[in-house]
């Protein structure tokens, strides 16, 4: 459960913070999960600054996460970008992001772009496909928004995933020749892998891919008004799909292997934000 009044006035310093330094707030922000780091080369004039001098920014100690934002330009758009997230598997709670969220939202920013690294339950789309997060299936039925007041609490979830953003992605793809699924992503909890049987029944539940990030800052991010799209990029395929044992280690190599072409058409993507009228 969030203290809200601790949190709030950790969220105040850091929006001052983040105002003194970098102006006016970008209308995108992007959390770069496993795999995606390289799109940080690809931002103009960045600025880099750690977590550390954020306090309501998390302090990820995952091997692969780096904690620092990063604002510039891709094309005509300015962004900024998460290097870095809290997962509930680290601490069991999963109200980790909410400090970052809502200081990135009362800073001006509009739109919340999740990356993630995710197994396949999908035979056709191996390790190195991306995928439009179209809708998830929050498989351990933990909210970030338990405690708080208010009916505001009582977030529609109908939409999670912007029509008009994941259009705007298929767009691109087409432009760019990306193969780009869509699909539903199922949160599990970790940090282990799932078993065979729970990848039988998330595929039974219909779902596309499965991970372990993502979801509370969805629902977090909805609750405060910021609009989300989510792209994730397979690494593996889920448990009993393939021969090959799961571990952390060889996530994190296949997610290098295919992070230049899921980083670049992650460039592309927001570079052709700045024409979307909703943006302006």
């Amino acid at each position: 459960m969030i203290d809200n009044k601790a949190l709030d006035a950790q969220i105040a310093q850091s929006v001052a913070h983040l105002k003194q330094l970098f102006g006016a707030a970008p209308a995108v922000a992007v959390v770069l999960g496993s795999g995606w780091s390289g799109a940080v080369s690809l931002v103009q004039d960045a600025q880099h600054l750690s977590y550390a001098e954020l306090s309501a920014f998390p302090q990820p100690k995952v091997e692969g996460h780096v904690s620092e934002v990063v604002v510039g330009h891709i094309g005509a758009q300015r962004v900024v970008m998460l290097r870095g997230r809290a997962h509930t598997y680290e601490s069991g709670e999963c109200t980790g992001m909410a400090g970052a969220l809502r200081t990135l939202q009362r800073w001006g920013v509009k739109v919340l772009l999740q990356t993630n690294a995710s197994g396949s339950l999908r035979p056709a789309m191996g390790p190195g496909s991306l995928m439009l997060i179209a809708d998830h299936i929050n498989a351990p039925q933990r909210s970030p928004l338990v405690g708080e007041p208010g009916s505001e609490r009582f977030v529609d979830m109908s939409h999670a995933y912007d029509a008009e953003l994941r259009a705007h992605a298929k767009q691109i793809a087409q432009a760019t020749g990306q193969t780009l699924g869509e699909g539903v992503y199922v949160w599990a909890l970790g940090p282990q892998f799932e078993t065979p049987a729970e990848i039988r029944m998330f595929a039974a539940w219909g779902a596309d891919a499965v991970g372990m990030s993502t979801v509370p800052e969805t629902i977090l991010a909805r609750h405060c008004g910021l609009r989300v799209m989510g792209l994730a990029l397979m690494t593996n395929m889920a448990a009993g799909l393939s021969a090959e044992a799961l571990t952390h280690a060889l996530t994190l190599q296949q997610a290098q292997a295919s992070g230049d072409g899921a980083a670049q058409f992650l460039g592309a993507m927001v570079a052709g934000m700045a024409t979307l009228p909703s943006l302006q």
